[in-house]
């Protein structure tokens, strides 16, 4: 009990001593990350270049040739042409947090100013950082404090500039989306962790954005990023995404839980209606003949069916002698079917429907989209991503941007969360 008692005081002072009322462990945190089989990069705002411009730079394997030094943009004056160029005086310290430093993303005003730290493409094309292709698993790690916004927090997602919406009219420079994998604050659940991954840089479904995304079953509280030192250490929150190439499954984790999410009724969602659609054609094109509703035209690999093999449930909506109705739901489809007796009395299939959608974990049965070259590949960001809306995003405090090359267990992603505490 004493040494307890000796441990909480010699961490009150040390805490008091750097002008804050926490105690985290940086030094302790920080190996903790180092040592998690699979790092990649680990950029806790501390570790700087030691001339130079002293950028930030990342804890990367012993051996490793590249430490990822982040450079400071706007990436609307890059693209548009318009607005200041950023620096890292556009990012605060905050001189405390899981590790001892953390950067402040702001709620610019100016619609010309969208600054981020990034890593262009020409110094991490083909480096352990640029996961891609076939087989390849990968897990984004960030501890953060939520004030707002639902976007980006860190990863390989350029979305592009090439969407025709009143934002590009006056563009300068249009590119396609180079997206790989990354890790937001949400999307469609604000405040979840929200993994992203795409297998061509662009589009999904006929859609013109990306689809394929999972959503933590917890979601981050809104905290003011002018909160009380006090109130600011108590409210770290650990995000997190895996891609498990074997179960072919994006998972959110929200400070090391993952939680089962699902969406109901997909076809009347805004975005994952084409979901529903790529769906149901993939199920048509396998029916012998033409079926109602059957687009011809739709390609073979947005099609999006997972494996039903296995019910997990099932209820008998309504039933008669000729009909019946069936709800059945699967690991990551819930779907309505309507029965019909057959000439020698056996139950066949008429019609479908997806009326369920699992969103964490997400199947997600492609690889990482893998860019050709460095030209036709994105940046890694931390704080936005480019993107046409030129949206302000996610704002609050990032603390720590970790990256590794396989999808970490439920365990190790609970030993990161509870860096936080």
């Amino acid at each position: 009990m004493q040494r307890i008692i000796f441990v909480l005081i010699a961490a009150f002072t040390s805490a008091m001593s750097n002008g804050t009322l926490s105690a985290f462990d940086p030094p302790v945190n920080r190996d903790v990350v180092r040592s998690t089989p699979g790092l990649v990069a680990f950029w806790d705002f501390d570790l700087r270049e030691s001339s130079g411009n002293e950028r930030f730079i990342a804890h990367v394997p012993s051996g490793s040739s590249d430490n990822y030094p982040l450079d400071a943009a706007n990436y609307v004056r890059d693209y548009w042409g318009e607005g200041r160029q950023a620096t890292y005086a556009d990012f605060p310290l905050l001189n405390d947090g899981p590790f001892g430093q953390a950067i402040r993303i702001r709620e610019e005003s100016d619609p010309n100013f969208r600054p981020f730290l990034f890593i262009p493409r020409s110094r991490l094309h083909d480096t352990p950082l640029d996961i891609k292709g076939d087989g390849k698993s990968v897990t984004v790690v960030v501890w953060a404090i939520r004030e707002s916004g639902n976007h980006a927090l860190a990863g390989i997602w350029h979305e592009g500039t090439d969407l025709k919406q009143s934002s590009t009219a006056s563009i300068k420079k249009v590119e396609r989306g180079q997206r790989q994998y990354a890790l937001f604050a949400g999307l469609n659940k604000p405040g979840s962790a929200c993994g992203h991954v795409s297998e061509n840089g662009a589009s999904s479904f006929l859609n013109k954005y990306a689809l394929h995304k999972c959503n933590s079953l917890g979601q981050s509280p809104a905290v003011s990023a002018d909160s009380s030192p006090e109130k600011l250490a108590a409210s770290w929150q650990c995000f997190a995404m895996t891609f498990d190439d074997e179960k072919d499954e994006i998972t959110g984790w929200l400070n090391g839980v993952s939680g089962e999410r699902w969406l109901k009724n997909p076809k009347s969602n805004n975005l994952l209606s084409y979901a529903h659609n790529a769906y149901l054609q993939g199920h048509y094109a396998r029916t012998p003949g033409t079926q109602e509703g059957e687009d011809s035209d739709f390609p073979k690999a947005q099609y999006y069916n997972p494996p039903e093999s296995e019910v997990s449930e099932m209820e008998v909506l309504r039933e008669d002698k000729n009909q019946r109705v069936e709800r059945r739901r699967y690991r990551y489809t819930e779907v309505v079917l309507t029965l019909q007796k057959d000439g020698v009395g056996e139950w066949v299939e008429t019609g479908r429907d997806l009326v369920g959608l699992r969103l964490n974990p997400w199947w997600y049965p492609h690889g990482i989209y893998s860019p050709p070259d460095d030209e036709q590949g994105g940046p890694f960001t931390i704080g936005r991503v480019i993107h046409s809306s030129r949206s302000v995003g996610f704002t609050g405090w990032i603390g720590g941007v970790g990256v590794f090359d396989r999808a970490l267990s439920e365990a190790e992603l609970r030993t990161l969360a509870d860096l936080r505490d």
